[in-house]
């Protein structure tokens, strides 16, 4: 490391973390959040919800090593509660199959448990109910 390497420039902070480079114009991201239909957002959360929960339940290529019930149990219940609360107002065409998703990922929770919850008492199910295959 140089010198010049060692000491900040002087507007860079002293404590050694580099400094912000320019930030994202938020009046653009704001318009471009803007331009997004409800339904557009509330799919992709959902379906990021559902990613995250099939990798946690060692869905994935070289699943085991990712395996972990207690992330997966609360993806699936913030699932349930964004597609039952959401289902009204995005309609049945988009609700649906991602009904279907949670409750796939729901069976594959019962399945992949050691002790499976009684039904009603798994992931998500105080939203949908019981689940059963």
């Amino acid at each position: 490391m140089t010198d010049a390497a060692a000491s900040p420039l002087p507007d860079e902070p002293a404590s050694g973390q580099q400094s912000a480079a320019p930030g994202p114009d938020f009046d653009t991201v704001t318009r471009d959040i803007a331009d997004v239909p409800a339904v557009e957002v509330i799919t992709t959360v959902a379906v990021h919800l559902m990613s995250a929960a099939a990798v946690n339940l060692g869905l994935a290529e070289e699943g085991e090593q990712h395996k972990d019930l207690d992330e997966a149990r609360k993806l699936i219940q913030a699932l349930a509660g964004l597609v039952t609360a959401s289902a009204t107002e995005i309609g049945s065409y988009h609700a649906a199959p991602l009904r279907d998703g949670l409750k796939s990922l729901q069976l594959a929770f019962r399945e992949a448990s050691a002790v499976p919850d009684e039904p009603g008492q798994g992931p998500g199910e105080k939203f949908t109910g019981p689940v059963y295959g």
